[in-house]
């Protein structure tokens, strides 16, 4: 953070009512505003940039409406089996090399078994001794397997909402929303970092966008980083033939996540393979900080490391430092 910053514009008590007067501003008006408090938090020109790995893909029992992962589904993702420890440190020391900084690790899974927590923890720890942050996502957690995690050197957690409370239903309905709140508990209780965000695209309306901000804004603490998805449309889910979201809309959430969590970290992320340069760089002007790099997201297309070191150098932004 800035020497000059401080917390006079962190809340958690945003109603939506002020959350969709954001939206509603001239677009300009927001993008200053949200870019002010960007520069205020953050050194403006910076991008923190992470590494995902699916460690264990497929055959996942939730219904999650955009994910091809799911077993009740019929999509080209199989059911694969839990990495072995050594590959994915393998994958984590060439996404160093590539300039990561942190590398995430994603398993898909309702709520990992303990007997899978012993070789998630050797991956985490072995991350962690590489010199990089350590995330993953693994669905649900206990307060033992929380506690397990963060002992093993889990700096970041993922889990996110997805969406607003009251569209949840629309989307999921293997698990409640308090069952995704009860995991931020756990999380946070653990001492770890809490990454939750959610996904743009899959049908809401602007009042359900509002919501999911204020989801998040008003959690007990913000989260330290914040993704905000484009839908990746995938054939054989339920949202595969979903209407795509209006990139101005898409960039007024980015921009109204920075204002109401200042010194959150906000991703952009899945659904840039599919962005043009210029609406990622109108991301970047409304706050976003963070992206992941590395060609895929899980199961779902990014764009190149390549890609993405001549575009941060068009734009003239530099990584993070960590």
């Amino acid at each position: 953070m800035p020497k000059d910053a401080d917390d006079r514009d962190i809340r958690h008590d945003w109603t939506r009512a002020e959350i969709a007067a954001f939206y509603d501003l001239p677009f300009g008006d927001l993008i200053f505003r949200a870019q002010t408090l960007h520069r205020r938090y953050f050194a403006p020109n910076q991008v923190q940039l992470s590494t995902l790995l699916s460690v264990k893909t497929g055959g996942c029992s939730e219904d999650c409406a955009y994910c091809p992962q799911s077993a009740h589904y019929e999509t080209s993702i199989g059911a694969d089996k839990l990495m072995d420890v050594e590959a994915v440190l393998a994958e984590a020391r060439a996404a160093k090399a590539q300039g990561a900084q942190r590398f995430c690790m994603g398993a898909a899974w309702r709520q990992p078994k303990d007997r899978d927590l012993d070789a998630i923890c050797a991956m985490v720890s072995g991350v962690k001794a590489l010199g990089l942050e350590t995330c993953a996502t693994l669905g649900m957690l206990a307060a033992d397997q929380a506690q397990r995690l963060k002992t093993a050197g889990l700096d970041y957690y993922n889990h996110n909402l997805d969406t607003a409370p009251e569209f949840y239903g629309a989307i999921i309905t293997t698990r409640v929303y308090q069952d995704r709140l009860d995991t931020l508990d756990e999380v946070r209780a653990a001492g770890m970092k809490v990454c939750c965000g959610g996904i743009v695209g899959m049908g809401e309306n602007r009042d359900h966008r509002v919501g999911l901000i204020a989801a998040l804004a008003n959690l007990p603490e913000h989260p330290d980083s914040v993704p905000i998805n484009m839908l990746v449309k995938v054939a054989g889910t339920p949202l595969a033939e979903a209407a795509p979201v209006d990139e101005i809309e898409f960039v007024r959430t980015i921009g109204v996540a920075r204002i109401c969590m200042p010194k959150s970290a906000v991703r952009l992320s899945a659904g840039r393979e599919g962005m043009s340069e210029a609406l990622q760089a109108l991301c970047f002007l409304a706050g976003a900080n963070s992206i992941f790099c590395g060609p895929r997201l899980l199961t779902t297309p990014n764009p190149t490391r390549d890609a993405d070191r001549e575009m941060m150098d068009r734009l003239g932004l530099s990584p993070m430092a960590p």
